[in-house]
């Protein structure tokens, strides 16, 4: 089912993303159609996805047994189904288009820190990315090397990746050398082959968006492969030393909702991360909001002497405010999994 771009731009947080992140985010939804009384997800179930409602509507049913009817088009329906209720389609049809929580989380982490600090979103959107950086950069996220780094590396990671012009021919990496960079191919075509009793073998062809090296600069292994170029093109490389320091996540405290309710009544004040527009819609009561676009900026006004306990949907920017504050001095803490893994009591309770 095709996707309406004019009205997933309008989805929050998705109308924060630089226009290409956007795009590349939509290649990676899926919409799906759901009929009269069927059931979307039940309370608690906290898969990989969001769920947005684009058509039709729902009821959401609470452990209260309140009940709440969000229609397409409203104010509410711009923002992700709370997964703290169990969720029914109430219209003839119901189109859902589902998003990756973890890669929205990590392309907002991106932008918001790749971004002058509080800018207008719009303005951000302008001075984004291009569409083929944002491809290459988006199929590395994706990468299983890449799914794991930490979500305060990213933007650091995109930083130090150096950019090099090579021709057709171009040996990159040889069999049985030593690793000494990671590699993507950002523009043209490589042949992986390995050698053979009998001459060569080839084993693949890779093109825009690939990668190579990893295994060698993790494992501290020879080479296991030759990559050749087949066309002229553009490479981004890492060098061991920097791929090596990058998966090595700063030292976070991560704490759980029973012990952020303790430290809160302890005097610890909670740090919405997310943008204005998520914290006005579901906040944790008692929290103040700074966006991570302007924490370098209002993290100079913060008390040294109070602990910050900072929260966003999954804990990933909020992890990447953490790193920023705690190279400022200040004594913080992240939220496991965010909260989307506080059940609603627990959010008035703190």
């Amino acid at each position: 089912m095709e996707l309406d771009l004019n009205k997933f731009r309008t989805l929050v947080p998705i109308n924060a993303l630089y226009e290409g992140n956007l795009m590349q985010l939509a290649k990676h939804a899926r919409v799906e159609r759901f009929y009269s009384g069927d059931k979307l997800f039940s309370r608690g179930e906290h898969g990989p996805n969001s769920a947005f409602l684009m058509s039709g509507s729902v009821k959401l049913t609470f452990s209260t047994n309140k009940e709440m009817e969000i229609a397409a088009g409203s104010k509410a329906a711009n923002y992700a189904l709370t997964t703290r209720c169990d969720a029914h389609v109430t219209s003839e049809t119901a189109n859902i288009v589902w998003i990756n929580r973890v890669l929205l989380e990590r392309l907002l982490a991106w932008g918001e820190s790749y971004s002058p600090g509080g800018l207008d979103v719009q303005e951000n959107q302008d001075q984004g990315p291009s569409a083929m950086d944002s491809e290459w950069m988006m199929a590395m996220l994706q990468t299983k090397t890449f799914l794991k780094l930490p979500a305060n590396n990213i933007q650091t990671l995109f930083s130090i990746m150096q950019e090099t012009q090579v021709k057709k021919g171009d040996v990159i990496v040889r069999f049985g050398d030593t690793g000494g960079f990671y590699y993507m191919v950002k523009k043209g075509r490589c042949q992986v082959s390995r050698p053979t009793t009998d001459g060569e073998e080839v084993l693949a062809e890779i093109g825009r968006g690939s990668s190579f090296g990893e295994e060698s600069l993790i494992a501290g292994t020879p080479r296991n492969a030759t990559i050749t170029m087949l066309t002229d093109g553009t490479l981004m490389s890492l060098s061991k030393n920097d791929f090596i320091k990058l998966f090595n996540e700063p030292i976070l405290n991560w704490i759980d909702a029973t012990e952020a309710r303790t430290m809160v009544q302890n005097g610890a004040c909670m740090v919405d991360i997310r943008l204005d527009a998520e914290y006005k819609n579901s906040m944790i009561s008692g929290a103040i909001n700074i966006p991570l676009g302007t924490i370098r900026q209002k993290g100079q006004e913060l008390d040294p002497g109070t602990q910050y306990i900072l929260y966003c949907d999954t804990g990933q920017r909020s992890s990447t405010a953490a790193f920023l504050l705690s190279e400022m001095g200040l004594d913080v803490y992240v939220l496991k999994d965010g909260n989307s893994s506080i059940e609603e009591q627990t959010q008035n309770d703190l």
